[in-house]
């Protein structure tokens, strides 16, 4: 379960960074993207 969270935190984070112009963006990106994968694993614990 660690493994499938750590593989979507790298894909939301490689998403994010494709999709911003620019390194303020990038900051909100990573931000977004560090609180899904958060959601994600206190989600997979709740389980």
């Amino acid at each position: 379960m660690k493994k499938l969270i750590a593989v979507l935190g790298i894909l939301v984070f490689t998403a994010g960074l494709t999709a911003c112009n620019t390194f303020r963006g990038m900051g909100q990106d990573v931000e977004r993207g560090g609180e899904k994968v958060q959601d994600a694993a206190t989600g997979a614990q709740k389980k």
